[in-house]
C-alpha cells in the first residue's frame, strides 16, 4: 500500500479544502474562462499545500513524492480539468528543478514565494514551433554585463496572464541542442515582456493559458537554475514529475466518469428496462474500470520507484501515454451512454471530455511517449546523420 496513515490525513485535509474553497467555484471560473489564481494559491500555501516535496528550508515539507501523488490524486476530485492543471504547474512542472538545482537565491526569491502561495509559477518550455519537440526552441539569452537579455516568445503558458515569474527555457549557447539551453528564472513584471494574447480553448475553460513575447528582457544572471548549459537535462527530469503527476491527477475523474454514467443508466429507462440492463453496457463499464485500476498500479508503481532513487522515465512515459488514451476512452464511452444528454454542457462528462483530450497532447504527446518507450526497448531507429 503506497498511502499509510500520513497519506490519508494529508487526503482528508486536501480533500476538505476541496470541497470549501474550490469546487463551489468551479462553474463561475469556467464561465469566467480564468481562477483567482492568487488568491487560492495563498490559501493553498498557508495550509502547506504547495510545497509538499520542497525543502523545509524554504518553506517545504520535505516529504518524499508519494505525497505528491496523494496531492494529486485528490486534486482529480475538482469538478474541472483547468484548476488542478494550473495547481500542478506551480508544484510539479515550474518548480522541481528551481528546488532540485537552484541557488539559495533563487529559491529564496522564488521558491519560497511559489512554496507560500504569495507568487504564482509558469513554466516557459512550448514554442509555436517547439512543443514536444523541446530541442527546438528559439528563445535566447545573451549576456550583457551581470544580465541576460531575453527574446523569443513562448506558446500555450498555464497561468500565464497572472504569473509572478516563470521559470523559462532559453538557449544560452551555440553548442549542441541538448547542451546549449539554460533555464532561467524571469520576474513576469521586466520591461520587455508583454501578453500577446489569452488563448481560446476547446477545454480547460477556467485556466489562464497564454502567448507571451520577450523583447531585450533583462534578467540578472544570478537567476540562473543550476548550470549554464544544463537546462535541457533539468527540464527533461522535470518532465518527469510532471508525467507522474498527470497520471495521478487523471485517476478520480475517471472513476468518477463511470459512477456517475453508472447512476445514470439505472435511472433511464429505454425499451422497457433501464440502460444499464443491456449487457454491452455493464460489461463495458466493467472492462473500464479493470483500466482505471491498470492505471493505478502502473502509476503507484513508478512512483514507488522513483522514490527509491530508480530511473522511473519509461515507467513514467507509459503512465502518461496511459492517462491521456484512456481518458479519450472513458469520456468518449460514458458521454454514449447518456444519449442525447451526453450532448448538453449542463452534463458533467462533455467537461472530461474537452478537458481530458489535453492530456495526450501537453507535457509531451502520446507520440513523444512511445518514441521515449521504445527507445528503452532499443527498438528505436538509429538516427541517420546525412
Amino acid at each position: 500500500m503506497i498511502y499509510g496513515p500520513e497519506h490519508q490525513e494529508l487526503i482528508r485535509s486536501l480533500g476538505k479544502f476541496i470541497d470549501q474553497e474550490i469546487n463551489p467555484h468551479v462553474d463561475e471560473w469556467e464561465a469566467a474562462g480564468a481562477f483567482p489564481a492568487h488568491e487560492l494559491f495563498k490559501k493553498m500555501g498557508d495550509q502547506g499545500f504547495l510545497g509538499i516535496c520542497k525543502p523545509e528550508k524554504f518553506g517545504g515539507m520535505g516529504l518524499d513524492y508519494s505525497f505528491s501523488l496523494a496531492v494529486s490524486e485528490t486534486l482529480g476530485r475538482i469538478h474541472c480539468g483547468a484548476v488542478p492543471m494550473a495547481i500542478g504547474v506551480q508544484t510539479d512542472m515550474a518548480t522541481p528543478a528551481l528546488a532540485r538545482f537552484g541557488s539559495d537565491y533563487v529559491r529564496e526569491n522564488f521558491l519560497r514565494p511559489a512554496i507560500a502561495g504569495d507568487y504564482v509559477a509558469c513554466i516557459g518550455v512550448s514554442e509555436p514551433g517547439a512543443g514536444s519537440d523541446v530541442a527546438a526552441i528559439k528563445s535566447n539569452a545573451r549576456k550583457d554585463g551581470d544580465d541576460y537579455v531575453i527574446n523569443g516568445q513562448k506558446m500555450w503558458i498555464t497561468n500565464g496572464a497572472q504569473a509572478d515569474f516563470m521559470v523559462m527555457l532559453v538557449n544560452t549557447g551555440d553548442g549542441a541542442m541538448h547542451e546549449s539551453k539554460s533555464l532561467i528564472a524571469v520576474p513576469m513584471d521586466s520591461p520587455g515582456i508583454s501578453l500577446a494574447r489569452k488563448l481560446d480553448k476547446l477545454g480547460m475553460r477556467a485556466s489562464d493559458t497564454a502567448q507571451l513575447f520577450f523583447e531585450d528582457v533583462r534578467v540578472p544572471q544570478r537567476n540562473l537554475i543550476g548550470e549554464e548549459g544544463k537546462g535541457f537535462t533539468y527540464q527533461m527530469l522535470q518532465f518527469q514529475e510532471e508525467r507522474l503527476w498527470a497520471a495521478g491527477a487523471g485517476l478520480k475523474p475517471l472513476e468518477k466518469a463511470i459512477s456517475d454514467v453508472i447512476d445514470y443508466t439505472r435511472e433511464r429507462h429505454a425499451f422497457g428496462k433501464p440502460l444499464i440492463d443491456n449487457q454491452y453496457i455493464h460489461f463495458r463499464l466493467a472492462e473500464l474500470l479493470t483500466e482505471v485500476e491498470q492505471l493505478r498500479s502502473l502509476t503507484y508503481r513508478a512512483v514507488e520507484e522513483y522514490v527509491a532513487g530508480e530511473d522511473v522515465t519509461m515507467l513514467a512515459s507509459m503512465a502518461k501515454l496511459k492517462v491521456g488514451r484512456l481518458t479519450r476512452e472513458i469520456a468518449d464511452a460514458c458521454l454514449q451512454f447518456y444519449g442525447g444528454m451526453g450532448f448538453m454542457n449542463e452534463t458533467p462528462i462533455t467537461r472530461l471530455y474537452r478537458d481530458g483530450r489535453l492530456t495526450s497532447i501537453g507535457g509531451g504527446a502520446d507520440e513523444v511517449m512511445l518514441g521515449i518507450i521504445c527507445k528503452y526497448m532499443d527498438i528505436l531507429p538509429k538516427q541517420r546523420r546525412g
